[in-house]
């Protein structure tokens, strides 16, 4: 090897290595923490004693700690994060892409919640919610349609629901913006074609603009999946969990075994589960969108 080529691979080490310092100290670094933590019972002062892999059989066995609900509850709200969440966005971003009057305006109104503090707008809701004066209760009372009042979020039918609504309303306008901008990317020349050949505006969106972007669903399924299984603050902040454990998803499980019940063993397991489930589920979603011939093959 040539000095200047040696000269080269230390200069980009040494470029590269601030970043890679704070990537395995921000990152690697905890999650090896907690994978080892998850081996033993500690209550975060005392003598830690080593017990293997009971903190992992207990929590997939024990109902006491209830994290295959809390899983389901996850699961639950990526559900309606994809079926429901995504559908929107990508209608709001072919309707936009398509330059409608007013398309710069729209942009920002639909991202605006986006950049609002996740427990501001916790707090908002909070107060929509509220059984006693809520926007919601409120809105029903003028309508005549007192039957349909509710404590929404005190109900462990529709608590979980009513914590979609906010997550809906903040995120749509972000899966919004990276369809949009895979949208404007479509040449309007294959547009153009299309049309001349007879297709209309909703099969030229379905034959031709999401194949194209599809690449970009791919990421907004990944972000909607994986946010859904980590999500804390919204649910912190308008149920804690509650009712009777009706949201409680598996990062409230965590807080609860780690500054409530001193189990931080336990706690480090929950969290090593969380990084294996989000990895688990991107892994399955890029595999689910690859490209497959008429004979399976890639």
């Amino acid at each position: 090897m040539k000095k200047k080529d040696v000269i080269n691979y230390i200069n980009v080490f040494l470029f590269l290595l601030p970043a890679l310092a704070l990537f395995v100290g921000i990152l690697i670094a905890p999650i090896m923490k907690s994978l080892y933590y998850s081996f033993f019972k500690w209550n975060g002062m005392g003598a830690m004693e080593f017990i293997g892999l009971k903190n992992y059989t207990e929590l997939f066995t024990s109902k006491a700690i209830g994290f295959w609900k809390a899983l389901g509850n996850a699961c639950f709200l990526a559900a309606l994060s994809v079926f429901i969440q995504l559908p929107i966005s990508l209608g709001f971003a072919l309707v936009l892409g398509r330059g409608i009057k007013g398309e710069r305006p729209f942009l920002s109104i639909y991202f605006m919640p986006v950049l609002i503090s996740t427990v501001v707008i916790g707090q908002l809701w909070l107060k929509i919610y509220n059984p006693d004066y809520g926007l919601l209760n409120s809105a029903l009372w003028k309508l005549g349609l007192d039957s349909l009042a509710h404590t929404w979020l005190g109900d462990t039918k529709t608590a979980l629901l009513a914590v979609f609504i906010p997550t809906l309303w903040q995120y749509v306008g972000y899966h919004m913006l990276l369809m949009y901008a895979g949208v404007k990317g479509v040449s309007p020349d294959i547009r153009e074609a299309a049309r001349i050949d007879g297709a209309n505006e909703s099969q030229v969106n379905r034959y031709i603009v999401i194949p194209v972007i599809k690449p970009i669903l791919k990421v907004s399924v990944i972000f909607a999946v994986t946010g859904s299984l980590k999500s804390f603050d919204l649910i912190y902040v308008l149920t804690n969990g509650g009712p009777l454990h009706a949201t409680e998803v598996p990062s409230t499980v965590m807080i609860e075994m780690l500054f409530q019940r001193n189990r931080y063993g336990m706690g480090s397991a929950i969290a090593v589960m969380m990084i294996i489930l989000c990895f688990a589920f991107a892994l399955l979603i890029s595999w689910a969108f690859k490209e497959r011939d008429i004979y399976g093959k890639k």
